[in-house]
């Protein structure tokens, strides 16, 4: 049991940490998703002619804020579940089949990651380059030249699979420890991140 303890502490540092960050870069990228929107709406229905770029920015600011507050959610329990039967089964019995579902989550997340990577990221599409998004300032960045690479916008769903795996492997050493009798050793994972989400 020690040895799970053991592993358990420094990944659950490392996500408090890394979660924290992607939180605060997944809020930065809302407000500029939003921005972008209403400033679409103010040039198109005010000024009759609304920069072409400001879709594929808002799209870009979406896809990021996805994936850095999805592992967010899914370690503070935000997604939405039916656990009826779950409240139903013993308590034993219901940490077990808890351990199977997180277990089941870990294999589709590893075909996300493989899917992830090399049907988005390392693609023909993924290496091509954005139709309207530029580099500010004229900045020319690899091949795309003064556009963005469309693969900053598609690492999004690598880079959210990566950390939903990190936390799926947390919630799962967590969960063997659970069933094993020993959960109340356990520090509680804090909820206040999603205070009224109920």
């Amino acid at each position: 049991m020690s040895v799970l303890f053991g592993l358990l502490w420094p990944l659950e540092r490392f996500n408090t940490v890394v979660l924290a960050i992607g939180k605060a870069i997944a809020v930065t990228a809302l407000a500029i998703m939003v921005g972008l929107i209403l400033g679409q709406v103010f040039f198109r229905y005010v000024l009759n002619d609304a920069p072409n770029w400001t879709e594929e920015g808002a799209r870009f600011g979406m896809l990021w804020m996805t994936g850095l507050m999805a592992p967010l959610a899914y370690r503070m329990g935000g997604f939405v579940s039916i656990d009826m039967l779950e409240r139903a089964l013993p308590r034993v019995i219901s940490a077990v089949l808890t351990l199977i579902l997180l277990s089941i989550a870990m294999w589709v997340l590893i075909v996300a990651w493989d899917r992830g990577l090399n049907n988005h990221v390392d693609t023909i599409s993924g290496r091509g380059c954005s139709s309207s998004l530029r580099w500010p300032f004229g900045f020319e960045i690899g091949k795309c030249g003064n556009k963005f690479q469309n693969s900053y916008q598609y690492a999004s769903l690598w880079v959210g699979v990566n950390l939903l795996i990190l936390v799926n492997v947390e919630l799962i050493i967590r969960q063997i420890i659970k069933v094993s009798g020993h959960g109340a050793k356990l520090t509680p994972l804090r909820a206040d991140d999603f205070a009224g989400a109920d």
